[in-house]
């Protein structure tokens, strides 16, 4: 599955999806904005900063796919507007010092402190309040797949290693 700029789930996106389809993987936490974990197949997806896929107006709150989005640019001055009430129509993403939706994290939290085994992958653990939620872990079998060590991350199994390559393997 591509999508409409060539961006296609990696063996990550599709493993996570597979193993939910067979019952081993509960939820995705992720920070990713971009729906490739959709495309891949998982249906339950906490995206902690929204989705580019998703638009709404920021005065009557009417919802817009991407399409309506890319429809507007280059018309009149590029903002897109909304055609119930004309006001500006943003990406549902959290920008820069807005606040994380507090249903999902309430969502996310949940999934992970209900997890047995929590695998954390393709994250430095660097950006605040996401990084933060790998606390509410109370299992013994925490999993972390990574280009880089993490500081801090106290891990039953550490893998050195891209998360995609990784799960191309499992």
């Amino acid at each position: 599955i591509r999508d409409r700029h060539g961006a296609v789930p990696n063996a990550a996106h599709r493993r996570l999806a597979a193993l939910e389809r067979e019952g081993k993987c509960k939820a995705v936490v992720t920070q990713n904005i971009d729906g490739l974990h959709q495309a891949a197949g998982s249906r339950v997806v906490y995206e902690l900063h929204g989705s580019t896929l998703r638009n709404y107006c920021t005065r009557c709150g009417k919802f817009f796919p991407v399409q309506f989005i890319e429809a507007a640019a280059g018309v009149g001055d590029g903002v897109p507007r909304c055609d119930a009430c004309g006001g500006i129509v943003k990406p549902d993403v959290v920008l820069y010092e807005e606040g994380l939706d507090e249903e999902t994290m309430e969502n996310a939290v949940r999934a992970i402190s209900c997890a047995d085994t929590l695998i954390v992958g393709g994250t430095s653990l660097a950006v605040y309040p996401a990084a933060g939620l790998v606390r509410y872990y109370r299992g013994e079998k925490l999993a972390v797949i990574n280009k880089t060590a993490l500081p801090g991350a106290e891990a039953a199994l550490t893998i050195q290693a891209p998360i995609g390559q990784v799960m191309a393997q499992l």
